[in-house]
């Protein structure tokens, strides 16, 4: 799924009513029906109790019109209070013409301030995409006011102050908080970066019928990656087994991981690479590992470097489809000579994680070695190492797409929503995963499971990444369900890699 600029939401609606042969106050009705029926299913008006919507100008606060109509239509306890102008947009006049006469409306101003209890529920239709620059004057006032209440907030389509797509430009000027931000058709790019969840809160999509051929023909660097609904999509789909298939046709992966007292993350990387199908895996670990793999994962094959504490040795790299180093594995300088080694001398897909980033980080010249679509799975912290500090999450984001292309490198930059950024400046938002797979090893489980992805020959260099970070998330929130998210551990996710893979094929 495209996620599309704020310029472009507006060309979305104008291509919607062209393609559609609609009217804009048609299409207004649309949005303002999926948001009285998403507020049915979640605050019904034995839940809501007083609902109190605030109107904007523009088409945001037009959308608050026709809602309150709605929702006064379904015996909710409805107000309104309209933020004056010396504009309002044609689709604002006709909803408040027609608005029945009965619901309560009043005028806000700084000086005459709506009352809001905190068991109040607002509707923040003040100010949508078309928004470009910080609230101040009678707006600032009563997204302040609304913010000091303690109500519960849901945003028509942006929490009115944030902008879509780009940093706030005064930080200092007030956002709504809200509690859940409902937008139409697609999510915006701001709700996908750390630095607004304040904000958007929880977010959610309603369908109105947008013009499926304006999204999908969208100019945009940024994508949203989705399990498949119903049936599988052909942009996540796994391919499935065939018969006379053997453990050859998956690959045959080597993992280089582990250090005295780090080990484990060579067990959770070698099970979840083990369980995300590959054919053939050879663990290489310092000697103090050997017996531990040997009996952990049995399915793999084991190689014990001649140091006991650390890998000082790289083995012959020929037999491999893909190779993955990094988990647990220390920052002795002879490991660092491994990973040197290995960039200099194999051409076969690289999976490079943890240790073996910092690495990099700390000898950046070797960031020129690295073979065409590497595989990079920074956290936050370890790409500003690989990078520099960030001014905001933007910032970053740039900084991910130009290191992307500049390496010609796959990385998998790892949050809430991870993002993938491509060689070609594209980057992929994940959809799957949840908090509590923010606990030590789940960052070895994925490592795992993009190298046995990367060793099926079957799967092109992006699909494969896109497809083990799905898979991950998926089989966190799998986990998730069984355990909950505070009891949730890396182990777990190995054991659910199987079926969340399953619902991929």
């Amino acid at each position: 799924m495209n996620i599309l600029t704020a310029a472009q939401t507006r060309q979305l609606d104008q291509a919607t009513i062209k393609e559609q042969h609609t009217t804009s106050t048609a299409l207004m009705e649309r949005a303002a029906t999926a948001l009285a029926s998403w507020l049915l299913r979640h605050y019904p008006p034995q839940v809501a109790g007083e609902v109190l919507l605030l109107c904007g100008p523009g088409n945001n606060g037009g959308d608050g019109l026709a809602l309150a109509r709605l929702l006064f239509g379904a015996d909710y306890a409805v107000r309104l209070a309209l933020l004056p102008a010396d504009k309002y947009s044609d689709d604002y006049q006709y909803n408040h013409h027609v608005l029945p006469k009965t619901i309560p409306v009043s005028e806000l101003s700084a000086g005459a301030l709506p009352s809001i209890q905190p068991g109040t529920l607002v509707v923040d239709a003040l100010f949508g995409t078309g928004l470009t620059r910080p609230l101040t004057g009678q707006a600032a006032a009563v997204v302040a006011h609304l913010n000091e209440s303690g109500a519960r907030v849901v945003a028509v389509d942006m929490p009115s102050g944030l902008l879509a797509d780009a940093p706030q430009p005064d930080p200092a000027a007030p956002v709504v908080r809200a509690t859940h931000t409902v937008s139409f058709g697609l999510p915006k790019l701001a709700f996908l970066l750390p630095q607004n969840a304040e904000f958007v809160g929880e977010w959610h999509v309603e369908d109105i019928g947008l013009s499926a051929n304006f999204i999908a023909q969208a100019d945009t660097p940024w994508h949203l990656t989705q399990l498949p609904a119903a049936t599988p999509r052909p942009d996540v789909a796994l391919p499935r087994r065939t018969k006379f298939a053997y453990k050859n046709t998956f690959g045959h992966a080597l993992l280089l991981a582990g250090s005295r007292g780090k080990v484990g993350a060579a067990v959770l990387a070698a099970g979840a690479c083990l369980r995300g199908g590959v054919g053939l895996l050879t663990v290489a670990v310092p000697g103090c590992g050997y017996d531990i793999i040997q009996t952990t994962r049995p399915e793999a094959m084991c190689l014990a470097d001649a140091q006991a504490d650390f890998i000082s040795a790289l083995p012959a790299t020929k037999p491999y489809q893909a190779i993955g180093i990094g988990p647990g594995l220390g920052q002795d300088v002879a490991s660092r000579a491994v990973l040197e080694k290995l960039l200099r001398e194999t051409q076969v897909p690289l999976v490079i994680d943890a240790d073996a980033l910092n690495m990099l980080g700390e000898h950046r010249d070797l960031l020129d070695l690295l073979p065409e679509n590497t595989v990079l799975t920074p956290h936050i912290g370890e790409f500003a190492r690989l990078t520099e500090k960030t001014k905001d999450d933007y910032h970053r984001l740039d900084l991910l797409r130009a290191f992307a292309q500049q390496h010609r490198c796959l990385v998998v930059l790892k949050g809430a929503y991870t993002a993938v950024a491509a060689p070609d400046g594209h980057v992929y938002f994940n959809t799957t995963g949840n908090p509590g797979m923010g606990t030590g090893g789940s960052g070895d489980v994925l490592t795992g499971l993009l190298l046995a992805l990367r060793a099926d020959q079957r799967l092109a260099p992006l699909l494969a990444v896109r497809l083990a970070v799905l898979a991950h998330g998926h089989a966190g929130d799998l986990a998730a369900a069984d355990t909950g998210e505070a009891g949730l551990v890396a182990g777990d996710l190995v054991q659910h890699i199987g079926p969340a893979l399953r619902q991929l094929e």
